[in-house]
This record gives structure tokens, C-alpha cells and sequence, in this order.
């Protein structure tokens, strides 16, 4: 598996040829959960049915039983996760936001991820 450098976060890394690429690495795997967690359902044109169910399943009244499933579902369905090793979230009420954070395991050994919502 291959997925793109981020340099400092912000701009993906070109022009260095295989060094620009997370190969064989638990961050690249852990990249790969945070682009599936940041799709939402019906957003890719290739693939409607692909993304994460927010509307009905994870935002709205009455879903702080069933978030955590769809989202931890998400983050084991992903390329290259083997388990999770740790997951909390925490949702905000007054600012509506939720927060992930997770450390997973993959074929490459543990990364980490924190991820607002």
C-alpha cells in the first residue's frame, strides 16, 4: 500500500520520487481511516455508496448509542487496520462536535489517530 506524504500536515509531498510516499507504514494506514472518516455518504461521484453514514447515523438527536459503532465499523473496514487497540470519543454539545481519538492497529505495526467531526 502507498499513500502520499503530508509535509508539516498541510501539502502533500512531490518530486522525490518513492520518498514521497508512506509505503508499508502505520501512517499511511492511518491517513487512509481519517480520508474514510472525513467522507461523507454519496459524496464520491464513482461510488454513492461509499462514506461514512453521518446523517441518520452518527449526527442528529438520538444517536450517541450508535455513532460509536458506525465509526469504529468505518476504522476497522479500512485497507491495511487490524484492530483498535484503543478508541474514546468525545462529543461537545454546545460547539456539536465529536472528537475521535483512536490508536489502531495495523499490518505495520501502531499508529494513532485524533480526529474532529
Amino acid at each position: 500500500m502507498r499513500y502520499r506524504k503530508w509535509q508539516n500536515g498541510t501539502d502533500i509531498q512531490y518530486g522525490h520520487g518513492q520518498a514521497d510516499y508512506w509505503q508499508d507504514n502505520p501512517r499511511g494506514v492511518a491517513q487512509a481511516v481519517v480520508s474514510r472518516l472525513r467522507l461523507l455518504s454519496g459524496e464520491w461521484f464513482l461510488d454513492l455508496g461509499e462514506g461514512t453514514p453521518y446523517v441518520g447515523g452518527v449526527f442528529g438527536k438520538h444517536t450517541a448509542r450508535s455513532f460509536d459503532p458506525v465509526i469504529r465499523a468505518r476504522i476497522l473496514d479500512t485497507e491495511g487496520v487490524t484492530g483498535i487497540a484503543n478508541y474514546e470519543s468525545i462529543f461537545d454539545g454546545e460547539t456539536r462536535r465529536l472528537t475521535i481519538n483512536a490508536t489502531i492497529d495495523t499490518r505495520y505495526g501502531q499508529a494513532a489517530i485524533q480526529e474532529v467531526l
